[in-house]
Protein backbone atom coordinates (compact mmCIF):
# COMPACT_ATOMS: atom_id res chain seq x y z
CA UNK A 1 0.00 0.00 0.00
CA UNK A 2 1.22 3.24 -0.86
CA UNK A 3 2.39 5.73 1.93
CA UNK A 4 0.72 9.07 2.29
CA UNK A 5 0.55 12.31 3.96
CA UNK A 6 -1.96 14.14 5.40
CA UNK A 7 -2.06 18.01 4.90
CA UNK A 8 -4.47 19.85 6.95
CA UNK A 9 -4.96 23.97 6.55
CA UNK A 10 -8.06 24.62 9.12
CA UNK A 11 -10.00 27.60 9.57
CA UNK A 12 -12.99 28.20 12.44
CA UNK A 13 -15.86 26.57 10.44
CA UNK A 14 -13.79 24.22 7.59
CA UNK A 15 -10.89 21.99 7.11
CA UNK A 16 -8.95 22.13 3.74
CA UNK A 17 -6.68 18.66 3.07
CA UNK A 18 -4.69 17.53 0.85
CA UNK A 19 -3.37 13.99 0.61
CA UNK A 20 0.05 13.30 -0.76
CA UNK A 21 1.87 10.34 -2.25
CA UNK A 22 5.01 10.09 0.34
CA UNK A 23 6.50 7.38 -1.65
CA UNK A 24 7.07 9.31 -5.07
CA UNK A 25 9.66 11.89 -5.03
CA UNK A 26 6.99 14.48 -6.46
CA UNK A 27 5.19 14.26 -4.01
CA UNK A 28 1.59 13.96 -6.57
CA UNK A 29 -1.82 14.84 -5.12
CA UNK A 30 -3.94 11.91 -4.76
CA UNK A 31 -7.29 13.52 -2.66
CA UNK A 32 -8.31 16.92 -2.17
CA UNK A 33 -10.98 18.18 -0.49
CA UNK A 34 -12.66 20.15 2.82
CA UNK A 35 -15.30 20.01 5.45
CA UNK A 36 -17.59 22.79 5.21
CA UNK A 37 -19.81 23.90 7.96
CA UNK A 38 -18.43 22.59 10.91
CA UNK A 39 -20.63 23.64 14.04
CA UNK A 40 -23.85 24.33 11.89
CA UNK A 41 -24.26 21.32 8.41
CA UNK A 42 -20.70 19.92 8.20
CA UNK A 43 -20.21 18.23 4.84
CA UNK A 44 -17.24 16.67 3.32
CA UNK A 45 -16.61 18.29 -0.17
CA UNK A 46 -15.27 16.17 -2.71
CA UNK A 47 -14.36 16.07 -6.13
CA UNK A 48 -17.40 14.41 -7.76
CA UNK A 49 -19.68 15.71 -4.87
CA UNK A 50 -20.69 16.30 -1.34
CA UNK A 51 -21.10 13.81 1.74
CA UNK A 52 -23.39 15.04 4.64
CA UNK A 53 -21.30 14.43 7.88
CA UNK A 54 -24.03 11.74 10.29
CA UNK A 55 -25.61 14.08 13.53
CA UNK A 56 -22.77 12.38 15.89
CA UNK A 57 -20.49 14.14 13.96
CA UNK A 58 -21.89 17.29 14.44
CA UNK A 59 -19.69 18.15 17.74
CA UNK A 60 -16.95 20.43 16.17
CA UNK A 61 -13.41 20.01 15.22
CA UNK A 62 -12.73 16.68 16.80
CA UNK A 63 -16.47 15.57 15.05
CA UNK A 64 -15.58 16.51 11.89
CA UNK A 65 -11.70 14.85 11.69
CA UNK A 66 -12.61 11.52 12.86
CA UNK A 67 -15.16 11.72 10.07
CA UNK A 68 -12.88 11.98 7.81
CA UNK A 69 -9.99 9.65 9.48
CA UNK A 70 -12.48 6.65 8.87
CA UNK A 71 -13.90 8.31 5.27
CA UNK A 72 -9.93 8.15 4.19
CA UNK A 73 -9.29 4.80 6.13
CA UNK A 74 -12.52 3.38 3.77
CA UNK A 75 -10.88 5.18 1.03
CA UNK A 76 -7.48 4.03 1.19
CA UNK A 77 -8.30 0.43 1.76
CA UNK A 78 -7.53 0.11 5.57
CA UNK A 79 -4.44 2.57 5.80
CA UNK A 80 -4.49 5.72 7.16
CA UNK A 81 -1.78 8.55 6.33
CA UNK A 82 2.02 7.81 7.64
CA UNK A 83 2.09 11.34 8.88
CA UNK A 84 0.18 14.55 9.05
CA UNK A 85 1.52 18.28 8.43
CA UNK A 86 -0.44 21.43 9.40
CA UNK A 87 -0.36 25.24 8.73
CA UNK A 88 0.52 26.96 11.93
CA UNK A 89 0.62 30.57 11.60
CA UNK A 90 2.68 31.75 14.69
CA UNK A 91 5.51 30.04 15.43
CA UNK A 92 6.80 33.11 17.93
CA UNK A 93 10.08 32.94 18.77
CA UNK A 94 10.20 29.43 19.99
CA UNK A 95 10.00 27.60 16.82
CA UNK A 96 12.57 29.51 13.42
CA UNK A 97 12.00 25.96 11.50
CA UNK A 98 9.16 23.20 11.48
CA UNK A 99 8.76 20.56 14.06
CA UNK A 100 7.25 17.43 15.13
CA UNK A 101 4.19 18.02 17.59
CA UNK A 102 3.96 16.87 21.45
CA UNK A 103 2.55 18.23 24.10
CA UNK A 104 5.05 20.22 25.37
CA UNK A 105 4.93 22.04 22.00
CA UNK A 106 0.96 22.48 21.66
CA UNK A 107 1.38 23.85 25.07
CA UNK A 108 4.17 26.59 23.45
CA UNK A 109 1.83 27.39 20.34
CA UNK A 110 -1.03 27.81 22.56
CA UNK A 111 0.64 31.20 24.07
CA UNK A 112 0.95 32.11 21.05
CA UNK A 113 -3.28 32.76 19.90
CA UNK A 114 -2.94 36.52 21.01
CA UNK A 115 -0.80 37.27 18.06
CA UNK A 116 -2.96 35.49 15.47
CA UNK A 117 -6.43 34.95 16.92
CA UNK A 118 -7.78 34.64 13.70
CA UNK A 119 -5.49 31.97 12.75
CA UNK A 120 -4.16 30.15 16.25
CA UNK A 121 -6.85 28.45 17.54
CA UNK A 122 -8.11 26.93 14.45
CA UNK A 123 -4.91 25.91 13.64
CA UNK A 124 -4.68 24.24 16.96
CA UNK A 125 -7.22 22.63 17.19
CA UNK A 126 -7.14 19.41 14.63
CA UNK A 127 -3.77 18.91 16.43
CA UNK A 128 -5.47 18.22 19.94
CA UNK A 129 -8.01 16.53 17.83
CA UNK A 130 -5.89 13.83 15.96
CA UNK A 131 -3.41 13.58 18.86
CA UNK A 132 -6.32 12.27 21.33
CA UNK A 133 -7.80 10.43 18.16
CA UNK A 134 -4.67 8.63 17.37
CA UNK A 135 -1.50 9.44 19.52
CA UNK A 136 0.67 7.32 17.81
CA UNK A 137 0.35 9.53 14.36
CA UNK A 138 3.35 12.08 13.66
CA UNK A 139 2.74 15.61 13.30
CA UNK A 140 4.38 18.03 12.02
CA UNK A 141 3.63 22.14 12.46
CA UNK A 142 4.90 24.20 9.77
CA UNK A 143 5.30 27.66 10.42
CA UNK A 144 4.24 30.65 8.67
CA UNK A 145 6.59 32.79 10.04
CA UNK A 146 9.02 30.36 9.80
CA UNK A 147 11.13 31.21 5.99
CA UNK A 148 11.31 35.13 7.56
CA UNK A 149 13.54 34.22 11.00
CA UNK A 150 17.15 34.31 9.36
CA UNK A 151 16.13 38.01 8.74
CA UNK A 152 18.98 40.52 9.52
CA UNK A 153 18.01 42.06 13.51
CA UNK A 154 17.89 45.38 12.07
CA UNK A 155 14.96 44.18 9.54
CA UNK A 156 13.53 42.64 12.57
CA UNK A 157 13.76 45.10 15.39
CA UNK A 158 11.08 47.89 16.64
CA UNK A 159 12.64 51.07 18.26
CA UNK A 160 11.32 49.59 21.92
CA UNK A 161 13.61 48.85 24.70
CA UNK A 162 15.52 45.78 24.11
CA UNK A 163 14.07 43.93 27.00
CA UNK A 164 10.55 43.76 25.35
CA UNK A 165 12.52 42.28 22.03
CA UNK A 166 14.29 39.93 23.77
CA UNK A 167 11.00 38.42 25.16
CA UNK A 168 10.17 37.70 21.76
CA UNK A 169 8.24 41.56 20.40
CA UNK A 170 9.56 41.51 17.18
CA UNK A 171 8.79 41.84 13.56
CA UNK A 172 7.85 37.89 11.99
CA UNK A 173 6.49 37.85 9.00
CA UNK A 174 3.90 36.16 7.35
CA UNK A 175 3.06 33.40 4.44
CA UNK A 176 6.09 32.24 4.61
CA UNK A 177 5.08 28.88 3.33
CA UNK A 178 3.62 30.81 0.49
CA UNK A 179 7.20 32.68 0.15
CA UNK A 180 8.81 30.14 0.37
CA UNK A 181 7.35 27.92 -2.50
CA UNK A 182 7.71 30.77 -4.50
CA UNK A 183 11.23 31.06 -4.23
CA UNK A 184 11.48 27.53 -4.59
CA UNK A 185 9.96 27.25 -8.20
CA UNK A 186 11.68 30.89 -9.15
CA UNK A 187 14.67 28.80 -10.87
CA UNK A 188 12.21 26.83 -13.06
CA UNK A 189 9.64 29.32 -13.98
CA UNK A 190 11.99 32.60 -14.06
CA UNK A 191 15.54 31.59 -14.05
CA UNK A 192 16.72 35.00 -15.06
CA UNK A 193 15.44 36.79 -11.57
CA UNK A 194 15.65 33.35 -9.46
CA UNK A 195 19.28 34.50 -7.80
CA UNK A 196 18.32 38.27 -7.89
CA UNK A 197 16.05 40.92 -6.03
CA UNK A 198 12.98 39.76 -6.16
CA UNK A 199 9.21 41.15 -4.44
CA UNK A 200 6.74 38.82 -3.84
CA UNK A 201 3.31 39.66 -3.16
CA UNK A 202 0.83 37.38 -1.43
CA UNK A 203 -2.54 39.04 -2.09
CA UNK A 204 -5.26 37.38 -1.01
CA UNK A 205 -7.89 37.99 2.06
CA UNK A 206 -4.68 38.50 3.71
CA UNK A 207 -2.14 39.87 1.87
CA UNK A 208 1.59 40.97 2.81
CA UNK A 209 4.56 41.23 0.36
CA UNK A 210 8.08 40.05 0.69
CA UNK A 211 11.36 40.78 -0.82
CA UNK A 212 13.06 38.12 -1.50
CA UNK A 213 17.17 37.63 -2.63
CA UNK A 214 18.96 34.88 -3.88
CA UNK A 215 16.08 32.77 -2.47
CA UNK A 216 16.30 33.52 1.01
CA UNK A 217 13.55 36.41 2.86
CA UNK A 218 15.01 39.45 3.15
CA UNK A 219 12.16 41.42 4.95
CA UNK A 220 8.12 41.39 4.90
CA UNK A 221 5.41 44.13 4.97
CA UNK A 222 4.02 41.79 8.60
CA UNK A 223 5.00 42.47 11.76
CA UNK A 224 4.51 41.31 15.16
CA UNK A 225 1.05 39.98 13.95
CA UNK A 226 -0.48 39.67 10.69
CA UNK A 227 -2.45 43.09 11.31
CA UNK A 228 0.97 45.21 9.97
CA UNK A 229 1.41 45.95 6.27
CA UNK A 230 -0.90 46.27 3.47
CA UNK A 231 -4.42 46.62 3.89
CA UNK A 232 -6.83 43.23 3.59
CA UNK A 233 -10.19 41.97 3.60
CA UNK A 234 -10.53 42.75 7.27
CA UNK A 235 -7.83 43.98 8.54
CA UNK A 236 -6.40 47.31 8.41
CA UNK A 237 -2.62 46.50 7.76
CA UNK A 238 -0.34 49.40 8.67
CA UNK A 239 -1.56 51.31 11.50
CA UNK A 240 -0.37 54.27 13.74
CA UNK A 241 -0.37 52.64 17.53
CA UNK A 242 -1.67 55.75 19.15
CA UNK A 243 -5.44 54.74 16.77
CA UNK A 244 -5.44 51.88 19.50
CA UNK A 245 -4.60 54.27 22.18
CA UNK A 246 -7.58 56.56 21.06
CA UNK A 247 -9.91 53.32 21.03
CA UNK A 248 -8.87 52.47 24.96
CA UNK A 249 -9.71 56.20 25.82
CA UNK A 250 -12.71 56.38 23.94
CA UNK A 251 -13.44 53.31 26.22
CA UNK A 252 -13.52 50.01 23.62
CA UNK A 253 -11.75 47.30 25.74
CA UNK A 254 -9.32 44.77 24.20
CA UNK A 255 -11.15 42.02 23.35
CA UNK A 256 -13.50 45.09 21.09
CA UNK A 257 -10.55 46.61 19.80
CA UNK A 258 -9.67 43.05 18.36
CA UNK A 259 -12.59 42.38 16.58
CA UNK A 260 -12.05 45.80 14.81
CA UNK A 261 -8.98 45.07 13.57
CA UNK A 262 -9.13 41.31 13.08
CA UNK A 263 -12.89 41.53 11.21
CA UNK A 264 -14.01 44.84 10.46
CA UNK A 265 -11.46 47.16 9.04
CA UNK A 266 -9.54 46.90 5.52
CA UNK A 267 -11.49 46.74 2.40
CA UNK A 268 -14.88 45.61 4.18
CA UNK A 269 -14.24 48.91 6.56
CA UNK A 270 -13.16 51.01 3.60
CA UNK A 271 -15.81 50.07 1.49
CA UNK A 272 -18.76 49.44 3.51
CA UNK A 273 -19.86 46.97 0.83
CA UNK A 274 -17.47 43.86 0.98
CA UNK A 275 -13.85 42.57 2.15
CA UNK A 276 -13.83 40.45 -1.72
CA UNK A 277 -11.71 41.88 -4.39
CA UNK A 278 -14.21 40.73 -6.97
CA UNK A 279 -17.55 42.65 -5.08
CA UNK A 280 -15.57 45.41 -4.96
CA UNK A 281 -14.39 45.55 -9.00
CA UNK A 282 -18.04 44.76 -9.84
CA UNK A 283 -19.28 47.66 -7.83
CA UNK A 284 -20.31 51.18 -9.16
CA UNK A 285 -20.28 52.80 -5.60
CA UNK A 286 -17.24 55.14 -5.32
CA UNK A 287 -16.28 53.67 -2.07
CA UNK A 288 -15.26 50.55 -3.59
CA UNK A 289 -13.28 52.61 -5.41
CA UNK A 290 -11.71 54.64 -2.56
CA UNK A 291 -11.08 51.10 -1.05
CA UNK A 292 -9.16 49.29 -3.92
CA UNK A 293 -7.51 52.20 -4.67
CA UNK A 294 -6.14 52.25 -0.99
CA UNK A 295 -4.79 48.63 -1.79
CA UNK A 296 -3.55 49.50 -4.37
CA UNK A 297 -1.64 52.64 -3.36
CA UNK A 298 -0.01 50.85 -0.14
CA UNK A 299 1.00 47.97 -2.17
CA UNK A 300 2.72 49.80 -4.40
CA UNK A 301 4.47 52.14 -1.61
CA UNK A 302 5.50 48.92 0.16
CA UNK A 303 7.25 47.32 -3.24
CA UNK A 304 9.46 51.14 -3.25
CA UNK A 305 10.16 49.93 0.65
CA UNK A 306 11.10 46.50 0.21
CA UNK A 307 13.13 46.79 -3.19
CA UNK A 308 14.96 49.77 -0.94
CA UNK A 309 15.75 46.85 1.58
CA UNK A 310 17.39 44.46 -1.17
CA UNK A 311 19.01 47.72 -2.93
CA UNK A 312 17.13 47.30 -5.85
CA UNK A 313 14.38 45.23 -7.85
CA UNK A 314 14.57 42.77 -10.47
CA UNK A 315 11.41 40.89 -10.27
CA UNK A 316 8.03 41.50 -9.19
CA UNK A 317 5.97 38.10 -8.74
CA UNK A 318 2.15 38.29 -7.94
CA UNK A 319 0.45 35.20 -5.87
CA UNK A 320 -2.36 34.62 -4.00
CA UNK A 321 -5.64 34.60 -4.92
CA UNK A 322 -6.11 38.17 -5.77
CA UNK A 323 -2.05 38.19 -7.34
CA UNK A 324 -3.39 35.43 -9.67
CA UNK A 325 -6.83 36.16 -10.61
CA UNK A 326 -7.21 39.87 -10.68
CA UNK A 327 -5.93 41.36 -13.38
CA UNK A 328 -7.25 44.91 -12.70
CA UNK A 329 -5.52 44.79 -9.29
CA UNK A 330 -1.94 43.81 -10.95
CA UNK A 331 -2.02 46.13 -13.76
CA UNK A 332 -2.93 49.01 -11.26
CA UNK A 333 -0.10 48.45 -8.78
CA UNK A 334 2.42 47.61 -12.11
CA UNK A 335 1.43 51.52 -13.33
CA UNK A 336 2.63 52.43 -10.14
CA UNK A 337 5.70 50.66 -10.45
CA UNK A 338 6.56 51.83 -14.30
CA UNK A 339 9.45 54.38 -12.14
CA UNK A 340 11.37 51.23 -11.03
CA UNK A 341 11.33 49.88 -14.36
CA UNK A 342 8.51 47.60 -14.84
CA UNK A 343 6.93 47.52 -18.10
CA UNK A 344 3.47 46.01 -17.89
CA UNK A 345 2.34 43.65 -20.94
CA UNK A 346 -1.33 44.39 -20.70
CA UNK A 347 -2.33 41.31 -23.01
CA UNK A 348 -0.44 38.98 -21.40
CA UNK A 349 -1.44 40.36 -18.24
CA UNK A 350 -5.22 39.94 -18.80
CA UNK A 351 -4.88 36.20 -19.86
CA UNK A 352 -2.76 35.49 -16.04
CA UNK A 353 0.57 34.41 -17.83
CA UNK A 354 3.37 33.80 -16.38
CA UNK A 355 5.32 36.50 -17.20
CA UNK A 356 3.14 39.68 -17.69
CA UNK A 357 5.75 42.32 -18.61
CA UNK A 358 7.48 43.46 -22.20
CA UNK A 359 10.24 41.81 -23.42
CA UNK A 360 12.70 45.21 -22.73
CA UNK A 361 11.03 45.56 -19.28
CA UNK A 362 14.28 45.91 -16.86
CA UNK A 363 12.16 44.45 -13.75
CA UNK A 364 10.29 41.32 -14.66
CA UNK A 365 7.08 40.73 -13.93
CA UNK A 366 5.50 37.10 -13.33
CA UNK A 367 2.10 35.55 -12.14
CA UNK A 368 3.00 32.15 -10.03
CA UNK A 369 0.20 30.36 -8.47
CA UNK A 370 1.32 29.49 -4.84
CA UNK A 371 0.69 26.08 -3.19
CA UNK A 372 1.79 26.34 0.66
CA UNK A 373 -0.02 22.59 1.09
CA UNK A 374 2.79 21.36 -1.05
CA UNK A 375 5.41 22.93 0.90
CA UNK A 376 3.65 21.49 4.16
CA UNK A 377 4.28 18.49 2.19
CA UNK A 378 7.39 18.37 1.34
CA UNK A 379 8.39 19.44 5.04
CA UNK A 380 6.14 16.92 6.69
CA UNK A 381 7.81 14.17 4.28
CA UNK A 382 11.16 15.53 5.78
CA UNK A 383 10.61 15.33 9.13
CA UNK A 384 9.06 11.66 9.05
CA UNK A 385 12.47 10.44 7.46
CA UNK A 386 14.00 11.81 9.89
CA UNK A 387 12.03 9.78 13.33
CA UNK A 388 11.95 6.84 11.25
CA UNK A 389 15.16 4.22 12.34
CA UNK A 390 17.78 4.03 9.96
Amino acid sequence: MTETILVINAGSSSIKFQLFDAADGTLPVRLRGQIEGIGTTPRLLVQGGSVPLPAESGDGVPGALAFLGAWLRQRLGGAMPVAVGHRVVHGGPAYDTHVAVDDAVIGTLERYVPLAPLHQPNNLAPIRAIRKLTPEMLQVACFDTAFHRHHSELADRYAIPDALFREGVRRYGFHGLSYEYIAGRLPDLAPGIAGGRVVVAHLGSGASMCAIRDGRSVDSTMGFTALDGLPMGTRPGQLDPGVVLYLLDKGMDARAIERLLYHDCGLKGLSGISNDVRDLLASADPRARLALDCFVYRASLAIGALAAAMGGIDGLVFTAGIGERAPAIRKAIAERARWLGLDLDEAANDANALCITTPDSRVKGCVIPTDEERMIAHHTRDILRRHRPA
